[in-house]
């Protein structure tokens, strides 16, 4: 009889300690998942800005090819134009990948913290 109590006292703390343990579990894998998708978008937001910022200094270096081309023929106000004309678009493109990057990076960090608050209530209620 002594020996059935101990066994069955131990089993139930077994069970119990497991189902605890698979409730952290789950918590952490709610949290990787955030970490996870924060990486991935702000991974993305690199790519682009990258490729944004690439583009515009492409653009920039050709204007600059013809602008020195019209210099070289006399038309100094062509150049300039041509010049100008190049450092806006880069410019723009730059702004604009800038935007699209932080805008990733806000909603990974949001998605984090969500799916971070909700492990945590979850974590509260289950205790």
């Amino acid at each position: 009889m002594k020996n059935a109590i101990i066994i069955s006292t131990t089993v139930f703390s077994l069970l119990l300690s497991a189902s605890v343990m698979a409730e952290d579990a789950n918590n952490v894998g709610l949290d990787d998942r955030g970490d996870r998708i924060e990486n991935r978008l702000d991974n993305k937001g690199d790519r682009i800005e990258d490729r944004l910022d690439n583009k515009g200094d492409r653009i920039e270096d050709r204007l600059d090819n013809r602008a020195d081309k019209a210099s070289a023929n006399g038309n100094e106000a062509r150049a300039d134009r041509l010049e100008n004309k190049g450092d806006r678009i880069d410019q723009r493109l730059d702004k604009r990948g800038d935007r699209v990057d932080n805008k990733l990076d806000r909603k990974g960090e949001r998605i984090n913290n969500r799916l971070d608050n909700r492990a945590s209530k979850r974590s509260a209620r289950r205790k």
